[in-house]
This record gives structure tokens, sequence and C-alpha cells, in this order.
């Protein structure tokens, strides 16, 4: 069982879905031991509470710099053993700290298909751009914004007559029906090297 821990800053839709799926069976190799959350008033929170998933709110204001922030969040990761950090709708930037302590090892999901549109708006700027197609791809964290190397992704042609709720509801479920699976690919992966 390869060990999670869940970053979140806001509704933790994801987050939700993720657990579920591994509630009901169908991601096996996975254990979430953590949801890390930015916000106090994150709604995540809240659904870590009704799944009995342990969450751990960490004020990035109570901190100096970045590196302080992730040295208290990264004392817990240890604490659990988790192995693979998992940014489900987490708005902040991964610096060295982590990066350093997880090589390879944090994803992230981006609603739209990179290289097209990073950054914390991706459906709106796809819509607005008025292109024929978006997606959502799953990625490997680096310093950059949604620049890592990229793990699967998948594309939704645009109807022109779609509103940008009408795309949002798309994007999502997408991401929902294809997030659990690229987790398991990458916990197989995890595991095969952890064994050597």
């Amino acid at each position: 069982m390869v060990k999670l821990a869940i970053f979140a800053s806001g509704s933790g839709t994801n987050f939700e879905n993720i657990i579920t799926t591994i509630q009901n069976g169908k991601l096996k190799n996975a254990v979430c031991e953590l949801l890390i959350v930015d916000k106090e008033h994150a709604y995540a929170i809240e659904r870590a509470k009704k799944l009995n998933i342990p969450y751990l709110y960490v004020n990035p204001k109570a901190y100096a710099n970045k590196e302080e922030y992730e040295t208290e969040i990264l004392k817990h990761l240890k604490d659990k053993g988790v192995q693979l950090i998992v940014l489900a709708g987490y708005m902040r930037f991964i610096g060295k700290v982590l990066l350093e302590a997880y090589p390879k090892r944090i994803i992230n999901i981006h609603p739209a298909y990179l290289p097209n549109f990073p950054g914390a708006h991706g459906i709106r700027d796809a819509y607005e751009a008025k292109v024929s197609f978006t997606g959502v791809t799953v990625h490997y964290v680096d310093e950059g914004v949604d620049t890592g190397e990229i793990i699967h992704q998948e594309k939704i042609d645009i109807d022109p007559s779609w509103s940008l709720d009408t795309l949002e509801e798309h994007v999502h479920a997408l991401e929902y029906q294809m997030f659990p699976g690229v987790i398991q690919t990458i916990c197989e992966q995890i595991e095969r090297e952890d064994t050597k």
C-alpha cells in the first residue's frame, strides 16, 4: 500500500472522489494518511471529517517564509510515512523543501490540456480563448507553474454552445474519472521502485 497525503485549498471535491475510490476498492493500492489544507475554512476539512481522514491545517501566514511553512508540513508527512503527495486543488506553489524531500513523488491535476492554459484559471482561460478543445492533465510538480513532466492527459472537445459552467462540469467530470486511475498507476510504479 502506498501512503498518500492529499493537499487541497478549497472545496475538496477531487479529494473526496479519490477517498471514495479508495474506500470502494477501485483504487486498491493507496491509502490516504493525511489531508493538508492551507486555508482554515476550506470545505475539504468537512469532507475529511465525514470520510474519517486525518486532516491538518497549516497556516502559511504563521511562518516567516515558504521553507519554514513546508518544513512544518514535512514533519507531519514523515511522521505518517507518506510516499506520494497528491495536489488536488492546492493553490500554492510547492517549494524547494518538499520538492527535494519528494523528488518525482508530487503530482498535480490541472484542469486544462497542458502546456495550454497553465495557472489558476485553466478552465476560464480556455473558455475565453474560444479554443476548440481543452482537457485535463496530471503532471509531476517542479519549480514552475504547471510545467512538470506530463504523466497523463485527456482532451475534451468544446461545444461552442456551452456556457462556462457547462465546460466546468465536463472538465470536473473528466478529472473525477481520470485522476484515481492515474494515481493507481503511479502507486504501482512506487511499489516497484520501493521493493528494488
